[in-house]
């Protein structure tokens, strides 16, 4: 959601804005709304005391995370909003990535939406194209490392975590992971919402998908 994207929200929300068309767009963050509205549904079904949680981008813990979600709860943060409620129910809070490397990939980002002109724009996005593999790799390493650290046996946590990382593989075996919603079709989603060749039946099944009651069996 644009709550998400920081101080650079505005300005990734005129790009999609432009490379989706308005009317799809719109769409885009109505399904995301209901997404999240689906998934805080089924964590308020869920005795969460004691869970612990771990969420994409979160760099600190105590004092400052709190400032950070209560931050993006001010900017209208959904993911803020469940992870506060979860909190408030007695989960834990850990922090989950590292400071270095997400502020590197934050300069990438920074440099491709704050430029001047096409031809900046288009050098800064092959930087990070060439960057993007490797620093999401070490992110996913980092994530990964810190719950076998920090999740013992016969606790749970919940992973808040972008489609496109790979924590999953990354986990010791005797973890036992159930996906709240299947990752491989919220990446089929977002494929099927930029492709200029869209498949309309299919991108509306998988938001129908998206936004459904979860389901665990």
């Amino acid at each position: 959601m644009s709550a998400d994207m920081g101080s650079l929200a505005s300005a990734l929300v005129e790009e999609a804005s432009a490379e989706l068309g308005q009317e799809l767009w719109q769409q885009h963050r109505e399904i995301i709304s209901a997404f999240w509205d689906s998934i805080a549904r089924f964590l308020d079904s869920v005795n969460v005391n004691g869970f612990k949680i771990y969420q994409d981008g979160m760099v600190a813990d105590g004092t400052n995370a709190m400032r950070t979600i209560e931050n993006g709860i001010t900017q209208g943060s959904k993911n803020y909003e469940v992870i506060s409620r979860l909190l408030d129910r007695g989960a834990i809070l850990i922090k989950s990535e590292d400071l270095a490397l997400v502020k590197r990939e934050y300069a990438y980002i920074t440099k491709i939406t704050l430029s001047s002109s096409r031809k900046e724009k288009e050098v800064a996005a092959l930087r990070y194209k060439l960057a993007q593999n490797a620093i999401l790799r070490q992110r996913d390493n980092f994530i990964a490392t810190r719950i076998k650290e920090t999740l013992v046996q016969g606790e749970t946590g919940i992973l808040f975590i972008g489609a496109y990382h790979d924590i999953l593989s990354k986990l010791p075996a005797d973890i036992e992971v159930v996906q709240v919603k299947d990752i491989a079709k919220v990446r089929e989603y977002h494929k099927a919402a930029v492709s200029l060749k869209k498949d309309n039946r299919r991108f509306h099944q998988l938001a129908e998908y998206l936004v459904s009651p979860v389901l665990i069996s």
